[in-house]
């Protein structure tokens, strides 16, 4: 009579294929503190972070599939990434958070000084936008106009990090983030080495496609509803409108950003061109 298996072994006696470690016991959530490090997750967020060489990371967990699908892509790691289940990413980041099986704590990126800008091409600046989504697609869009850096406020403005690595999707590694104290003497410096300073705001005195720019350019964004402050208005070179066909005549602050860096980057082009 044939015996049964014991303890679950199997009744061909053939080795248990093995299985990937997990890692175990509760989660902690991460902290998003601007003393601590820079917290990344979805896909095109922590690819670009791993293929960037300046970018240290410090820690990466990641799903069987996501690991597999950086293999896959040839992408290298400073070390073994952690496997983890989809659950405990969600623990460490919250439900809503969309991460596509990878985490990663990095370093900060070291960003340069505003003496340090090349006085040319395009910059932004971001006057007291504190929503890390539209800061994020914002970056994406100067990402794609190929814009020089984005000086923003140390101070009422989202951290690098967490939502806002996210919604940039990969572009926090190419636009370099020139947090400043005091953003009206940033300015007033900007315009000392070369810059001409351009506020977009609905009730511009002039259309921005009718601007004629300088070689270095600096587009000047304020927050959404509030618009630009009287002061750093007040400190811009001119203040520019997008010309709208349609009934509504604002947009919301990252598309606004998207379309002024549009027209200012094909008026550039064809200066350059001609």
């Amino acid at each position: 009579m044939a015996r049964k298996p014991w303890h679950g072994a199997r009744a061909d006696h053939r080795p248990r294929k093995a299985r990937p470690r997990f890692a175990r016991g509760r989660p902690r959530p991460l902290p998003l503190s601007p003393d601590g490090p820079a917290i990344l997750y979805g896909w095109h967020t922590v690819k670009a972070a791993l293929e960037n060489p300046a970018r240290r990371i410090l820690k990466l967990w990641a799903t069987e599939n996501a690991a597999r699908r950086l293999a896959d892509d040839g992408v290298a790691l400073p070390f073994a990434a952690e496997l983890v289940r989809p659950d405990v990413i969600d623990a460490r980041l919250g439900p809503d958070a969309v991460h596509q099986g990878l985490l990663a704590e990095a370093e900060p990126l070291a960003a340069p000084t505003i003496e340090q800008l090349e006085p040319a091409g395009l910059i932004l600046v971001l006057d007291q936008i504190t929503d890390p989504h539209n800061a994020g697609a914002i970056l994406r869009s100067a990402a794609a106009f190929a814009a020089r850096a984005i000086v923003t406020t140390a101070r009422h403005s989202p951290e690098a990090t967490g939502a806002l690595a996210k919604a940039a999707s990969g572009a926090l590694e190419l636009v370099p983030l020139v947090a400043v104290q005091n953003l009206a003497r940033a300015m007033d410096a900007l315009r000392a080495r070369g810059f001409q300073l351009v506020g977009l705001d609905s009730s511009g005195e002039v259309d921005l496609a009718d601007v004629v720019l300088w070689p270095a350019v600096a587009l000047v964004l304020g927050a959404e509803g509030k618009g630009l402050r009287q002061l750093t208005k007040a400190t811009c070179d001119v203040v520019a409108r997008i010309e709208l066909p349609g009934s509504i005549k604002s947009l919301n602050v990252s598309n606004a950003a998207a379309l002024s860096l549009y027209i200012a980057s094909r008026q550039l082009a064809r200066r350059s061109d001609g």
